[in-house]
């Protein structure tokens, strides 16, 4: 498990921009049993988390005109109940984070992996979430 000190200012980045933290396997699915579209940021301590996933994430809901109804994160190697109980819902996705979910009904819509934000822009994920959004966010 990564030092509180540690993952406290990469969580804050998030939450201080509206995302609700879930921190347990019962914030999870109690949020995937939640009618209407949400957003989870599986967030990490790599740079492609710090250079690309957040900003692109941020910048997605910054500059969507359909937005999810709810965003949510939760930490990979911090929050681990909750993050357990997310990979379950991401199945057959092997595990990643970074990544970033989008579900619709508690079913998964659209899902990034690591893969799909090493080498990629902010710009390019937030194009390929705003995409999604406007697929799903109505």
């Amino acid at each position: 498990m990564y030092p509180e000190e540690i993952v406290v200012p990469m969580k804050e980045e998030l939450t201080e921009n509206g995302f609700n933290e879930l921190l347990s396997a019962t914030d999870v699915n109690a949020q995937l049993e939640k009618e209407g579209t949400t957003l989870v940021m599986l967030n990490s301590v790599c740079g492609c988390s710090a250079g690309t996933a957040r900003p692109g994430v941020l910048m997605a809901v910054a500059n969507a005109s359909q937005k999810p109804d709810f965003l949510t994160t939760t930490f990979a190697g911090f929050d681990i109940d909750a993050v357990k109980a997310l990979r379950q819902h991401l199945m057959p996705y092997p595990p990643s984070s970074p990544a970033i979910a989008l579900f619709k009904n508690g079913q998964l819509v659209h899902f990034i992996e690591r893969h799909q934000i090493e080498g990629r822009s902010a710009q390019m994920i937030a194009e390929n979430l705003i995409g999604a959004f406007d697929q799903y966010c109505n």
